[in-house]
């Protein structure tokens, strides 16, 4: 599993013409209170059940608060053989202290 810094995910999305999968996978009370664009929630707990539903073969940038979950979340899916599957470090709370200072923190 790649790990990369808010900054980084921030600039590999605007450099990029195809766009990973940003999956957010905090509840959904934290994500009304703040999101990066253009994310897709999908509760940690429900990711078993809705694995189907994701493409093994796209990369997917795993989304949470502080980078704990998505980090958990990112680990079962390199285990059910998805090749890329990126960590934010520090989540949107970073994200929110380095690239989108106007988002709501909590």
């Amino acid at each position: 599993m790649r790990e990369m810094s808010p900054q980084q995910v921030n600039n590999y999305l605007l450099d990029n013409a195809t766009k990973p999968l940003l999956l957010d996978v905090r509840e959904p009370w934290e994500y009304n209170i703040c999101r990066i664009e253009g994310s897709q929630l999908m509760p940690m707990q429900s990711i078993p059940a809705h694995l189907n539903k994701l493409d093994p073969q796209q990369e997917i940038i795993v989304i949470c608060h502080h980078g704990v979950r998505s980090r958990m979340v990112a680990q079962f899916l390199e285990q059910a053989q998805f090749e890329k599957v990126i960590n934010l470090s520090g989540g949107v709370n970073s994200w929110a202290q380095s690239v989108d200072l106007d988002m709501p923190r909590y």
